[in-house]
């Protein structure tokens, strides 16, 4: 099935260099809509990037009916430009859609609207080793009415905005063991605005303390490891890459799987399963080599040089020769079509 976008081009870029604009600032020109009425979306269109016009009543300022996806689109060695792993972030945007009472967005229109929007605003795809354009696909409900319901009308949109390195600096991280991310049968893997919201304050407390980060632990023991910040966690110990299980209270990284997949093609050993930061304290304290680092859309691989566990700082591996930059090389290489793209991750515009 073929999907009609309508286009409104937008005057050429005035901005030309965005190296040194934070990141999410600024905009492209163009930003993809389309609304949901009457059990179908429809009016799909491609416009300057503009603010919205809402009513106070609108549901999603009220009662938390939002979703979100980050990807990114990089500029390759060829000059053609690549989306990365459409599918699977297409594959995660429903799933979060699903459990907030969200209509799915059709697989087609999805795909064809990163697609235009993309193509469009190719000029802000950054040339540069760490650049790309972040991708921001959301779907908000926009039904006016106040009253605890699923909404009956939504917006989905797409905006971009070029970045580069999320993390300029090696973290430092701080073992949460009071608050909590998510919680069993909650919203945990979706990337609803919800689960951010509440992980602001434990956050701010981390950051107080001169922390950059935390690593959340389950709610029930709060022992088991099993994200840092807004990215999923991963470890190298005795030349070992793990990480924890999905779970229900675990996003189910782009990143993640990527990395994961690719260490098995490198020989690296991995090991999926429960984390307990006890393991990671014993390990840094009998002097083993460790490494830990985040994996996101944004960060794409955060090194972690910190971790305090219970008031004490320990030091992580973080040097040239670490696992975790063979990685974060190797996921550049595809991504820039230096390396062949064996499992089609790349959609090329």
């Amino acid at each position: 099935m073929e999907y009609a976008i309508s286009i409104s081009p937008q005057a050429e870029r005035t901005v030309k260099d965005t190296t040194s604009i934070p990141f999410g600032v600024q905009p492209t020109e163009h930003m993809f809509v389309a609304e949901y009425k009457d059990g179908q979306w429809h009016n799909s269109r491609i416009v300057p990037f503009t603010n919205l016009s809402m009513s106070p009543f609108a549901l999603c300022l009220h009662y938390g009916q939002t979703v979100f996806e980050g990807m990114k689109a990089f500029l390759m060695n060829d000059g053609h430009i690549n989306i990365f792993r459409v599918d699977k972030h297409y594959e995660r945007f429903a799933k979060s859609l699903e459990r907030m009472c969200i209509p799915v967005v059709p697989k087609g229109l999805f795909t064809e609207a990163l697609h235009q929007l993309v193509q469009l605003d190719a000029s802000w795809v950054p040339d540069a080793e760490h650049g790309s354009l972040y991708l921001r696909p959301f779907v908000i409900a926009s039904e006016e009415r106040l009253g605890v319901k699923v909404a009956d009308e939504y917006l989905f949109m797409i905006v971009c905005t070029p970045a580069y390195q999320y993390y300029a600096q090696p973290l430092k991280v701080r073992v949460e063991e009071t608050y909590s991310r998510a919680a069993d049968g909650g919203t945990g893997f979706a990337k609803c605005g919800g689960n951010y919201g509440g992980a602001f304050y434990p956050t701010k407390l981390a950051r107080e303390a001169g922390y950059d980060q935390v690593i959340w632990t389950d709610s029930n023991t709060h022992e088991m490891i099993e994200e840092s910040g807004t990215m999923n966690l991963m470890f190298v110990i005795d030349d070992t890459l793990i990480t924890p299980p999905l779970s229900g209270t675990i996003l189910d990284g782009v990143t993640r799987d990527s990395l994961l997949t690719l260490a098995k093609e490198l020989g690296i050993p991995t090991d999926v399963r429960p984390v307990s930061y006890k393991e990671i304290q014993e390990a840094l304290e009998a002097g083993k080599r460790v490494e830990a680092f985040g994996a996101g859309t944004a960060a794409v691989i955060a090194p972690i040089e910190i971790i305090a566990i219970q008031g004490k700082d320990y030091n992580c591996y973080i040097a040239e020769d670490a696992t975790m930059y063979k990685l974060q090389r190797a996921l550049y290489d595809i991504r820039k079509g230096i390396a062949p793209d064996n499992h089609n991750w790349n959609y090329i515009i």
